[in-house]
Parts: structure tokens; C-alpha cells; sequence
């Protein structure tokens, strides 16, 4: 008796344990690059943490909005002073399956470079990336007792770099093929020249045990670049590239993936058969004589037709409506903006200090789903969302109350 007791009590623990891993839920972990008295790369007018801190939380919305099932947990969220140890840490303690850490990159003066580039862990092959790693990590000067955390490294010195090149890395595929994501569909939605993706010796990567990534957004000592790092319209669609480079990643690696698309793409169009059979149609024709003859007074016919419109209204204010949303500014836009490259039926809504325009409104999916194909040859990154009684809601939720409703 007392076995069968503890055996039943095994099989219940393993079965706790196993449900758990298989609900494990995708965990990302956005890391806005430096904070509090770490400034990071400063500008003319505006500071490398502020921009970081921006474009994470602008990501950290989109994955919040498109992919509720998704766990994201921020290194910070206000201005505030992390240790790269501590970023590291609190990506493994949580067991993420992805670390995003976004920085903005700077030169020296006089000197001058524009565009995105994504890192890996790993030697530095140029020149460039050590410099990129060393301003990086010189963080850690401002961390107490940094050289027996980090074992004596010194981020200027070229030797202490020389344990990156015997690591053993199992997740550099995976981290390579985030980055190469990254670069894709950030530089195509928010017009970024691309330099690539390369490898440097990243403290805050290093200590992760994770696939990661680490991107520059931009030059804040290139004068044009940083009106451009400081631009919402800008930052939102740098935000939305990483978001869809995250979707494309989650949807191969994520084995516990509901989402009802793939590749980033919105879900194929819910057709439904438009063309009755004869027998059916003369069927309706004759449901429709009768109960057009129970009708002996035309104006008994109006009101019950007028009701029959009434209540049809009712039922659409309950379904979702489907829009495309083609872009995004700071502020209104005069009709004829070049933006708008010759659309003229562009509707807007506001959401936080953004105004996103958008194409097109139907309850019936297929109509904007065909209607996104024919609007992406103008706007490359546009995206498929979804509005309830004049509420913005989950499109992968409007979705399939349309596929149940249909």
C-alpha cells in the first residue's frame, strides 16, 4: 500500500513537471544598452541610453500586442544603472530563449558613418568591431569591484579578448540567424543602410546562455543620424523591423507557437465557398417568394426590411474590423503628402504620441487580406490589424472569431 502510495505520488510529480516544461511559455529579454550614470555615446542634443531605452520599449509593445503568449521581460524599463553582469543574469535566471540587446553606436569626431549593423559573440576581425566592443564594454569601469566579477578583464586590452575565440558557442547559428533577421527587415521597414552582420567580443553576450544579438541602431556623431535616432516615426519603424525579425525567428524555433501565420506573413485569406449550388439557389429564390407573399402591405414589408437593416448594423459593431496600416508619423499629415504616395483614401488613429495611418476597413479578412498584397508593392512594411466597437485588439484574436463568425 505504502509503494503504491509513493508511486502515485512520482507519477504525479513527474506529470507536474512535464506540463510545465510543455507550457513553458517563449521568453524574450530586451535590454535597453547602459542607463542611469551610464550614458553611453552622447550626440549634439541627445544621449545613447535614451534611444536604446525608447526603441526596446517601442519592440517590447509591438511583442506585447502581437504575441500575448509571449513572456517579455525588459533588463530595464526607466533610467536606471544595470551592470552587464546583471543584464546576463537576469536573462538566464528567467531561462529566456532570446536576448536582444539594443545600443546606438558612435565614432570619433570628424568622423562620419550611417546605418544598422547586428553583432554576435565572437573574435573581432577588424579593427572597427574591437573599437565597437571596447566603448561597449567600458561599462564595467563604472561597476565596483569589476576586475574580480570579471575576472581581471580590461576592455581596452586586446589580449583579454583572446578567450572569445576558444568559447564554445552551441548557440551562434541561432544567434547569427536572429542578427541576419535583424539587418533584413529593419533596414527594408525603416529605410536603414545595412552594414551587416559581424561578431566582436561583447561582455553582456558572453555572459548569456542564450542565442543573442546586440544591434546598433545608428550614428549619434553623425549629425543627420541623430535627428534621425531622435525621430518617434523612426524609432517605431526600427522598433517594428526587430519585431518582425522576432516573429520570423520565434516562428521557426518556438515549438509551442500558436500563432496563425508564418514568417511574419498575416494568415492565409478564410475562404469560404461563394457559389452556391443550383438546387440551392433555387431553394433561397423560392424561401424568398414566400416570404415575400406573407407580406400583404408594402409598408409592413419596409418595416420589417428596415428592421432586418437595423439588426444587421448591430451585428457588424460586434465583429472585428480589419485595416492596413501603412505607416507611421508624429503628428498629422496635410492630404497629398508624398507619404501617402498617391493613396488618397488614408484614414488615421492615434495611439500615445503616434498617428498611424491606415487602408482600407472590413469585417470580412479575405477583402484586407488581398488588399495588403496589392498595398505592399507601396509600402513594403505595411501590416494587417484589427479594431472592435472602435477598440484596437489582438489581430490573431480577431482572426479566429472571424474564422468561428463566418
Amino acid at each position: 500500500m505504502q509503494k503504491t502510495r509513493i508511486f502515485i505520488l512520482i507519477a504525479l510529480i513527474l506529470s507536474t513537471a512535464c506540463g510545465t516544461a510543455a507550457a513553458k511559455r517563449f521568453t524574450v529579454v530586451i535590454d535597453a544598452g547602459h542607463g542611469g550614470r551610464d550614458a553611453g555615446a552622447l550626440g549634439t542634443f541627445s544621449r545613447e541610453k535614451d534611444i536604446n531605452l525608447r526603441t526596446a520599449l517601442a519592440f517590447g509593445r509591438y511583442i506585447e500586442n502581437g504575441c500575448p503568449d509571449v513572456k517579455v521581460i525588459y533588463t530595464r524599463k526607466t533610467d536606471v544603472f544595470v551592470t552587464l553582469h546583471g543584464r546576463a543574469d537576469i536573462a538566464n535566471k528567467a531561462k529566456a530563449d532570446l536576448f536582444i540587446s539594443i545600443h546606438t553606436n558612435s565614432l570619433p569626431s570628424r568622423h562620419v558613418a550611417r546605418g544598422l549593423e547586428t553583432y554576435t559573440l565572437g573574435m573581432h576581425r577588424a579593427s572597427d568591431n574591437f573599437d565597437v566592443a571596447k566603448r561597449e564594454n567600458s561599462v564595467i569601469l563604472v561597476e565596483q569591484d569589476y576586475k574580480e566579477r570579471y575576472q581581471g578583464f580590461d576592455p581596452n586590452s586586446a589580449e583579454s579578448y583572446i578567450i572569445f575565440e576558444f568559447m564554445q558557442d552551441n548557440n551562434m547559428q541561432r544567434s547569427v540567424e536572429m542578427a541576419k533577421l535583424v539587418q533584413k527587415n529593419v533596414c527594408s521597414i525603416a529605410s536603414r543602410p545595412n552594414k551587416g552582420v559581424k561578431q566582436a567580443g561583447f561582455l553582456v553576450l558572453r555572459e548569456t546562455s542564450m542565442p543573442s544579438c546586440l544591434i546598433e541602431l545608428g550614428f549619434i556623431s553623425t549629425p543627420d543620424e541623430e535627428r534621425l535616432l531622435n525621430n518617434d516615426t523612426h524609432i517605431d519603424n526600427m522598433a517594428r523591423g526587430i519585431y518582425q525579425a522576432f516573429l520570423a525567428y520565434r516562428n521557426k524555433y518556438d515549438e509551442n507557437i500558436n500563432t496563425p501565420y508564418k514568417n511574419a506573413e498575416p494568415p492565409s485569406p478564410v475562404i469560404q465557398d461563394a457559389t452556391p449550388s443550383k438546387k440551392k439557389a433555387k431553394a433561397a429564390e423560392e424561401n424568398k417568394a414566400h416570404e415575400e407573399a406573407k407580406v400583404p402591405k408594402t409598408a409592413e414589408r419596409d418595416d420589417n426590411s428596415a428592421a432586418e437593416v437595423r439588426k444587421q448594423e448591430n451585428a457588424d459593431n460586434e465583429k472585428p474590423v480589419f485595416k492596413v496600416q501603412i505607416f507611421v508619423a508624429d503628428r498629422v499629415l496635410k492630404p497629398g503628402d508624398s507619404r501617402f504616395k498617391g493613396e488618397t483614401e488614408a484614414q488615421y488613429y492615434k495611439e500615445g504620441n503616434m498617428v498611424k495611418y491606415t487602408i482600407g476597413a472590413s469585417t470580412n479578412y479575405n477583402e484586407i487580406y488581398k488588399l495588403r498584397k496589392t498595398v505592399a508593392e507601396k509600402f513594403p512594411g505595411c501590416f494587417i490589424i484589427a479594431f472592435k466597437n472602435d477598440e484596437k485588439m489582438n489581430v490573431n484574436e480577431a482572426i479566429r472569431e472571424f474564422k468561428a463568425k463566418r
